[in-house]
């Protein structure tokens, strides 16, 4: 079966911490507005893995059964706060799937995965 599913997501400094505090990462870059100004990224950045929880929620919303048996991703770019993300799922179920997600405003991308999914 084909997959195609996109939404949209604008992150807030509320996801950021909720993430930091489900996860346990709560790496001053992710969560604290004031260190994280003063480090190249000038402003806090998601984690990694918040934006692949997003993806694979996209998938999840339209193909509740999927199941992920092996992923790989890269984070090309940083992903901060009021930036809107558009997030994509393409692939085919069971099989491969890739997701991207990248800024709607530059296009950067800001995360590039695949994954095996059941």
């Amino acid at each position: 079966m084909e997959v195609m599913a996109k939404d949209q997501w604008i992150p807030t400094q509320d996801d950021f911490d909720a993430f930091a505090r489900v996860s346990g990462d709560d790496n001053p870059i992710h969560v604290d507005p004031e260190f994280s100004a003063r480090t190249a990224f000038g402003r806090t950045v998601s984690h990694g893995m918040l934006i692949y929880s997003k993806l694979w929620g996209l998938l999840q919303r339209t193909h509740p059964n999927a199941r992920q048996l092996r992923q790989s991703m890269m984070f090309p770019n940083p992903t901060y706060v009021g930036d809107e993300v558009i997030l994509q799922v393409k692939g085919h179920l069971p099989g491969h799937i890739d997701m991207v997600a990248h800024r709607a405003a530059d296009g950067a991308k800001l995360l590039v995965g695949k994954a095996e999914v059941a």
